[in-house]
């Protein structure tokens, strides 16, 4: 059995214990120690034993118990229901007794809606006519009321009847068609309602009760129809024509007449006005300032504050301009209207006229207004608007060209300014042009008046290549017949002064547009504009003097020949024509006419030694050589004066000129031929220029000196020195000696 197997193990694990302790001989003497340690060790487990079992039995006792409480509650229960069974067997009876209460409540109902039916048939339409006539005397806040009543029976009405049989649609209809004019009221109602707030900004002036009726009406029906969707959630039931969303539509009326107010107030078009972009600009920005200011003085009072009322308009107002804007942009605009709306869109909008109004803040802020129109849609316009005006200015600047060579055939003489100087009206013309087009662009931003700056100077640039070109044609026309134009000098001289304008001009622009920093991007076309106005005014005045020198031809012509030496007044003539041409050249702005006066002495100078080295007279002998030469130095006397006279005032030296004919001269008039080699080199070394031919057609001139000497002197000069004063230019260089007739001269 399994006991003695147990026992069996038990002792065969002792007597191995025992054999582990007693290996050694000395371990007996403990086996007392290994015995009393072995009995405490056995009573410890016997003990745990014990416990163990009583615990075990606890339980056991525990648990029958409760088995036994269990089956008296199961008996309890058993007998419960068999007492239930019996009451529900016995009620059965009572119950069908019920069903003739049930059927008198339904037909109770049924009476209740034939009698409500009964007295809506009669009263109904009463009330209708009532509140339309309370309609019609616009005593909107009575007329709702009524109106709230007629709705309220009915929807009362049709909620039992959904309630007792929510399937009869048949009844529903017919509750409906009963009440069929009230919806029609309550359209009329509306209507009148949308009249008034469609006015609103006149009405809260006139009549704010009016207003505050309508907002109540509308606030009333806000309410109900909250009522009516939170019994749909629990019931399912909502009335027909729910929910009625007045306030949503009140708002979408608000923002139909905003956008109807800003589309309405453009009156023209570009073919009945040429200024109906700016004038249909000027009406929308009084309009919106002036409605915004009623709005949020007056119509803010009008509303309940979760209406924002103000806001909600504000924000109305700035997408119908955004719209319009955008319209008016996407047009087939001319310049000045870009520029027109471009300023009214950028600057005015925000501008203390309109939206930056002191009374409209704080509840405007300019600074978080969104851009009226995009920067995609700005750049595009400022582009059209810069090529726009390219091909204009290219235009007048072609037209103000034409208009003026006009003026240079004219018989009259151009004006003057204050000052007297010849002038024509094209500078004037063409920079007024220039600085109406940068005032308009300045409206704009300080980016577009630099472009339009650029441009303007761009095309007065090749402006000014034209200019040129066409007084060249002028000068060319003129002296083909020098009869025609009549006052071809004046306006010469008003082509010169011209320019000084145009220079001045140029100045002065750059000086009020330009910023220092941009000056570097323009210097080089400004200095090519300068260089071109110098071109011209140069021509020009070469052109007038060339006008003098042909009239002085036949005068020059005389010089240096025996009807000379007779005792002619050529050179008087001569004087008096300079002198004469020179009245008109006063006209000339001071640069120029400096210039021109040095430029004429010059030429005097130039063609009388030219008249000497033609060698047009030879002297006969010493008498005919002094007075040739006293009459030579009599004449740059005259010269100097005439020329000083002339220069009055410009601080020139035109000394060393007329001390060239001089110089000659004392040549001429030397009488002993053996010191004419000094007197020779003197002069080359004074005036290193000369050449060999110039001194050969002197020596011819004097007539006294053989061909050999004139070989000698002219051999001998070639290795002298040269002490030329520094301030001489080369005057001989210009000066050609015929030289046909050198050869019979030297024979």
């Amino acid at each position: 059995s399994t006991m003695e197997e147990t026992d069996r193990e038990a002792v065969a694990t002792a007597v191995q214990r025992v054999a582990g302790m007693l290996q050694r001989p000395d371990q007996l003497d403990k086996v007392e120690q290994y015995r009393r340690r072995e009995a405490r060790k056995k009573a410890s487990v016997e003990a745990r034993l014990k416990a163990a079992i009583q615990s075990q039995l606890d339980g056991v006792r525990t648990g029958l118990s409760q088995l036994h409480n269990a089956l008296n509650d199961v008996k309890d229960i058993q007998q419960s229901l068999i007492d239930v069974n019996k009451d529900w067997r016995q009620s059965i009876n009572t119950i069908e007794n019920l069903k003739d209460v049930k059927d008198a409540v339904v037909q109770h109902s049924q009476l209740a809606a034939a009698f409500f039916l009964h007295f809506f048939a009669v009263s109904v339409p009463e009330i209708v006519r009532e509140t339309q006539d309370l309609i019609e005397r616009g005593e909107l806040l009575q007329a709702h009321r009524k109106l709230m009543d007629l709705e309220c029976s009915r929807d009362n009405l049709m909620y039992e009847q959904y309630r007792m049989d929510s399937k009869n649609t048949h009844d529903m209809n017919l509750i409906h068609t009963y009440f069929g004019d009230m919806q029609k009221l309550s359209e009329e109602l509306a209507k009148q309602l949308w009249m008034v707030v469609q006015r609103s900004l006149v009405t809260v002036r006139r009549d704010p009760t009016l207003l505050v009726s309508v907002v109540r009406i509308i606030e009333r029906e806000e309410k109900i129809d909250r009522r009516m969707l939170d019994r749909k959630k629990q019931t399912g039931f909502i009335p027909p024509g729910r929910p009625k969303k007045w306030k949503e539509k009140m708002f979408n009326i608000l923002e139909r007449t905003v956008s109807t107010r800003i589309e309405g107030t453009q009156a023209d078009t570009r073919e009945s006005d040429k200024m109906w972009l700016v004038r249909h600009l000027e009406i929308i920005r009084k309009y919106v300032r002036d409605d915004l200011l009623v709005a949020k003085t007056l119509l803010d009072q009008c509303f309940p504050p979760h209406y924002d009322i103000f806001n909600k308009l504000l924000n109305m107002y700035h997408q119908a301009l955004s719209t319009r804007m955008q319209e008016l942009a996407a047009e087939d605009l001319e310049a000045n209207e870009i520029v027109s709306l471009l300023t009214w869109v950028l600057n005015t909008y925000t501008s203390t006229e309109m939206m930056g109004n002191s009374e409209l803040s704080p509840e405007v802020d300019v600074n978080s207004l969104n851009p009226l129109i995009s920067q995609n849609v700005v750049d595009q316009l400022l582009n059209k608007y810069m090529s726009t005006l390219t091909s204009n200015i290219i235009g007048w600047l072609r037209k103000a060209l034409e208009t003026d060579k006009k003026d240079w055939i004219k018989e009259t003489e151009p004006e003057a300014d204050q000052d007297g100087y010849y002038q024509t009206t094209l500078p004037a013309i063409v920079f007024q042009m220039f600085e109406q087009n940068l005032q308009v662009a300045a409206q704009i931003n300080e980016d577009l008046k630099t472009k339009v700056l650029l441009l303007c100077l761009q095309q007065m640039n090749s402006f000014l290549t034209r200019y040129k070109d066409e007084t060249q044609l002028y000068k060319e026309e003129h002296l083909r017949n020098r009869q025609y134009p009549q006052c071809y000098v004046q306006y010469m001289i008003a082509v010169i002064n011209n320019c000084q304008t145009f220079k001045e001009s140029i100045i002065s622009l750059k000086r009020k547009y330009l910023k220092i920093e941009m000056e570097d991007t323009l210097s080089s076309s400004h200095t090519s504009m300068d260089a071109t106005l110098d071109v011209i005014a140069k021509e020009g005045c070469s052109s007038l003097l060339d006008e003098v020198f042909i009239d002085l031809e036949p005068h020059l012509n005389e010089l240096m020949t025996r009807k000379w030496l007779m005792g002619s007044n050529a050179v008087g003539t001569i004087c008096v024509t300079v002198e004469d041409y020179f009245n008109d050249f006063a006209k000339i702005k001071k640069p120029y006419k400096k210039t021109m006066t040095m430029e004429a002495h010059r030429r005097v100078v130039v063609e009388y030694i030219r008249a000497i080295m033609l060698k047009r007279i030879s002297f006969k002998n010493a008498e005919e050589r002094k007075e040739g030469a006293e009459k030579m130095i009599k004449e740059a006397e005259q010269f100097r004066f005439l020329f000083k006279k002339l220069a009055a005032g410009s601080g020139e030296d035109t000394e060393g000129l007329c001390d060239i004919i001089e110089a000659i001269a004392e040549v001429i008039k030397l009488t002993d031929p053996s010191l004419l080699y000094l007197e020779v080199s003197t002069l080359v070394s004074k005036y290193p220029d000369i050449r060999d031919d110039h001194i050969a057609a002197l020596l011819t001139v004097r007539g006294d000196a053989s061909r050999d000497m004139k070989q000698t002197i002219i051999e001998t000069l070639d290795q002298g020195p040269s002490q030329p004063n520094p301030n001489y230019v080369p005057i001989f260089k210009e000066i050609t000696v015929p030289t046909l007739t050198v050869p019979k001269l030297l024979k």
